[in-house]
């Protein structure tokens, strides 16, 4: 089994777990609205960034590497992990990662930082990782593939430890990229209801390391990755992709053992839609969904290992996170939504991540005793 020993979420509500779940918990977001002129776009838009004034310096790092640097240490802080070892691993899950080193008014670094890859090395080299990393970006799935990916590292053997990190920043080209697409919504977002009009972006770092083996705490069962082929941006109107993943990580795990789907829940009409007609292909309708867009936006290749932290730090709470934003059911399969918070005995969920180029990713976690 694959076991997690130590995690950090980086955001701007927080600079640790505990930090962050508490003001989730409180219902708090920095979610805000900015106005045209913001990064010179000519449209105000609702996001939710750091405040890069109050982010530690790190001279000679980009914003994106700095936020990288600072949610792994913060992991490794709670471990004794001795990361000069070739058998410890370094994944990078990221969609955009320096993609503003593109503007022609950033000069301060190296052309090539622009890459995922050198920037990995990057990072690797600040805390001395001797592997050479490893980078997975498929969209917006790319925090769950980059978990799958690790797990079946270890499975293998080909690694002991395997330190995962999300992250992503905002800029111009993000989002005037959402933008062009119509996605973003002028206001905070609203998972699943019906009054939604699209997503807002997020910037964030979060942190999951694990390493092969059983005992008390949460490990990651199982995981699979599916594409649905149907269209380059808009996802399988049916699910048809994010259905097989669900069965794929289900496996023979019964409904009733899950405490809730954390959803992608990005506010779209069309991925909404589409995340309710799997869980009801699958027939999951009863067990509860949350989406934790709301708190942080999306915050891309960090997201699928921020909201796994956050879910798993729920679950050890007894708590299923309500849904903010949602007031009324706006998809056409009744899915189990809500906006409050509820109390749940049950250890253990199932994540949903959807992307563009028809990706699909589900993993199944389960907090168990030693075995």
């Amino acid at each position: 089994m694959i076991r997690k020993i130590a995690d950090n979420i980086y955001s701007p509500l927080g600079v640790t777990t505990a930090e962050n779940y508490a003001a989730v918990k409180q219902g708090r977001s920095m979610l805000r609205s900015y106005p045209a002129g913001t990064m010179d776009l000519p449209e105000a838009f609702t996001a939710s960034l750091f405040d890069w004034g109050r982010v530690e310096p790190l001279d000679g790092y980009t914003r994106f590497e700095r936020i990288v640097i600072q949610s792994v240490g913060r992991a490794l802080a709670q471990t004794d992990i001795d990361v000069h070892s070739d058998r410890v691993l370094f994944v990078l899950s990221t969609t955009k990662g320096n993609v503003e080193l593109l503007d022609s008014r950033s000069q301060q670094f190296p052309a090539d930082r622009v890459l995922p890859g050198v920037a990995a090395r990057v990072v690797a080299a600040y805390f001395g990782f001797c592997r050479e990393p490893l980078v997975v970006s498929n969209a917006c799935i790319s925090g769950l593939a980059a978990q799958i990916t690790a797990m079946r590292l270890l499975e293998s053997g080909a690694c002991d430890v395997a330190v995962v990190c999300g992250a992503d920043v905002q800029s111009r080209f993000i989002i005037s990229g959402f933008g062009s697409f119509k996605a973003l919504s002028p206001m905070e977002c609203r998972p699943f209801d019906i009054e939604r009009l699209g997503l807002n972006l997020g910037e964030a770092a979060a942190t999951i390391i694990y390493e092969k083996g059983t005992g008390d705490g949460w490990h990651a069962v199982s995981g699979a990755v599916r594409n649905d082929a149907f269209h380059i941006s808009g996802p399988s109107p049916k699910g048809e992709g994010c259905l097989r993943a669900i069965r794929a990580a289900m496996g023979d795990t019964p409904a009733d053992e899950l405490a809730f789907i954390n959803v992608h829940g990005t506010s779209t009409m069309y991925n909404d839609e589409m995340e309710s007609a799997a869980i009801d292909r699958a027939g999951l309708l009863d067990v509860p969904v949350n989406s934790l867009k709301g708190y942080y936006g999306h915050t891309m290749g960090a997201a699928g290992v921020l909201e796994t932290v956050l879910s798993m730090a729920a679950v050890d709470d007894g708590c299923i996170l309500g849904t903010r934003g949602y007031e009324e059911l706006g998809v056409s399969h009744r899915v189990h939504v809500s906006s409050q918070h509820a109390p749940t005995t049950k250890q253990s969920f199932l994540k949903l991540l959807s992307g563009f180029g028809g990706c699909n990713a589900a993993m199944l976690f389960q907090k168990g005793g030693a075995q």
